[in-house]
């Protein structure tokens, strides 16, 4: 009887196991779930989350979602960290240099090459949606969560993010002006309200100080007054999934946003596929020359930027934001423009793509840092083992040393006695 039920048990415990494995797999991507279910949600009842909604996402969301995010970040980055990364002017450099200028230059010769193809499927407005996207600057808040997560540098990316997007106030309504010219061939995306732009200014500076410096501003000062109570906050109450849940609150009513306004539907599909498919490989080849731009195989690798930076500027250099980009496209075309909807969507999905793909590369971005993390641990190791002489060893050149002693001791005794007679002597035959 026993042998006929050991089977049975044997069998019990294989299906408990692989279930007991899909539910942490379930719940280690539970951010690529959620993104599922957020996105469903938003196509379903795009009127919860859409600005001036059911919920008020245009102050609960675009702010104090974003605030949430900031806070964190200002109550686990030392102070120290945060003024050491805002000197690093070299990985400012490269960062900015690549989303003003790289990323919008490419962004535009896609364009127009697809423009030239003259295919009457692909709506022109998503084309000019494709060169604002790529005129933005690095997303706000989904940067400095990922880097988290990829154990990157997180406090240069904090420092990137509000670096990129105070540029991005005055720099993106500009190269958005000069790829539209009526020498581009988009002119007919040229926006005329030069007035509108003051009021973008205005609401960008508006969104970075409450929704960025000062939540960083209140976590800093928290953590230096209570530094004990603030770790243990963070531990307990896992601060950085209530981050991560935040970032899916964005994705959710950016998405409700474009569905509510009828964006995804007025549009061919053809258009949409194409666009899909060009915002995996724009972020993927932002992400190429973001790593070349970091550790160029040419240069020595004292030239290289580190593991954790790289990926800092890999994270920043590839993303765009929509935070400036949708204000800026209300701003300029008017909230009442039939444009508004079709621009968005190149902007709006590539905010979505970009956090999915983010995803798949942030556990190879972990594992990279954790090699040289562990190759230098085992350096180190081996090092301290070169330098330190087993005991045996030590015995025996202990005892080498103290024999060693002990003959020149001898030696110098037997010399001294010596001279002692010969100093006695003569003193013995005086008195004679």
């Amino acid at each position: 009887m026993a042998e006929e039920t050991s089977p049975e048990r044997k069998d019990k415990p294989k299906a408990v196991k692989f279930l007991i494995k899909v539910f942490w797999f379930l719940v280690s991507e539970w951010f690529v779930i959620g993104m599922g279910v957020f996105i469903s949600l938003a196509y379903k009842f795009p009127t919860v989350a859409m600005n001036y909604g059911h919920i008020r996402a245009d102050i609960s969301i675009q702010y104090g979602a974003v605030a949430i995010i900031f806070l964190i970040s200002g109550l686990n980055i030392p102070r120290q960290k945060l003024v050491t990364q805002a000197a690093h002017w070299q990985a400012h450099i490269v960062t900015q240099a690549i989303s003003f200028l790289v990323t919008p230059a490419i962004a535009f010769g896609f364009a127009s090459a697809i423009r030239a193809s003259n295919n009457p499927n692909i709506n022109e407005w998503i084309l000019v949606g494709i060169i604002i996207t790529g005129c933005t600057p690095t997303t706000v808040s989904s940067n400095v969560v990922m880097t988290r997560e990829a154990k990157g540098n997180e406090s240069l990316s904090l420092i990137e993010v509000s670096v990129g997007n105070i540029m991005g106030a005055f720099i993106t309504p500009a190269l958005v002006q000069m790829f539209l010219s009526k020498h581009s061939g988009f002119a007919y995306g040229n926006p005329t309200n030069s007035i509108s732009l003051q009021s973008l200014y205005a609401r960008v500076m508006k969104q970075l100080g409450i929704g960025v410096f000062i939540p960083l501003f209140v976590g800093q000062v928290v953590q230096f007054v209570f530094p004990n109570q603030t770790k243990w906050v963070l531990t307990k109450f896992k601060l950085a999934k209530v981050g991560s849940f935040c970032l899916l609150l964005i994705i959710w009513s950016s998405f409700s946003n474009s569905f509510a306004s009828g964006a995804f539907e007025t549009v061919s599909h053809a258009s949409v596929i194409m666009v899909c498919f060009l915002n995996v490989g724009f972020y993927l080849l932002f992400t190429v020359i973001c790593f070349l731009a970091a550790r160029f195989p040419g240069l020595s690798e004292k030239y290289h930027f580190s593991r954790p930076d790289t990926v800092s500027i890999m994270l920043c250099g590839a993303a765009k934001t929509v935070a400036l980009g949708v204000p800026l496209i209300n701003a300029q075309y008017g909230s009442s423009s039939d444009a508004v909807g079709y621009a968005s969507i190149a902007l709006v999905l590539y905010q979505g793509e970009q956090i999915l793909v983010a995803q798949v590369l942030v556990p190879i971005f972990r594992g990279w840092i954790e090699r040289e993390i562990e190759a230098k641990k085992l350096q180190e190791q081996t090092d301290l083992e070169k330098k330190t002489v087993p005991e045996e060893d030590l015995s025996v050149e202990a005892q080498a040393v103290s024999d060693e002693k002990q003959h020149e001791s001898t030696s110098t005794s037997g010399y001294s006695s010596e001279s002692g007679e010969a100093s006695v002597g003569p003193e013995s035959t005086g008195k004679k």
